[in-house]
């Protein structure tokens, strides 16, 4: 079966349906969400080729959640794998922009959360690498080395001069 479309996102279903519907996982890791056109199998060993064109005015991402594809036994929806992530707090605006910029010149896609989220303070979040955990110790920014999904996936930076 091809899938063309997001049909909807589990997380927006009514709480009474969460409850009966059967959900059968597609697990993607990050990078996978950017792919328009992929094979997938399911957690229950279904087959199913992506062909997505951007649906209902979004990015056209695939987000953890998205419901691909509906019938009589339940969904089938993407489940996100967690991203091994560096999740740096800086102390102050001068700590943030100095992190920033040294991060900015290793092409480093960053990801910006503010104090309501579920971090719980304003944070910057990178994908982890040993010689950013080494520069953030150097410099002696706070930060912790976690598994999160993100709520947007990590893309290659281009780059040009």
């Amino acid at each position: 079966m091809i899938v063309e479309h997001v049909i909807g996102n589990v997380a927006d279903l009514p709480p009474a349906e969460h409850e009966t519907l059967h959900v059968e996982k597609v697990v993607l890791p990050s990078a996978d969400l950017v792919k328009r056109i992929q094979r997938v199998t399911t957690d229950h060993g279904r087959t199913l080729g992506l062909r997505l064109n951007s649906p209902h005015g979004r990015d056209g991402d695939l987000k953890d959640g998205d419901i691909l594809l509906r019938d009589e036994s339940g969904v089938v929806a993407v489940s996100v794998e967690a991203t091994d992530v560096l999740v740096i707090a800086p102390r102050s605006i001068t700590e943030m922009g100095v992190t920033a910029h040294a991060l900015g010149n290793r092409h480093l896609q960053a990801q910006f959360f503010d104090a309501s989220s579920e971090y719980g303070a304003q944070v910057m979040v990178v994908q982890f690498d040993h010689t950013v955990a080494d520069y953030l110790d150097a410099q002696q920014v706070p930060y912790q080395r976690q598994d999160r999904v993100m709520p947007v996936p990590f893309r290659h930076a281009e780059h040009t001069h």
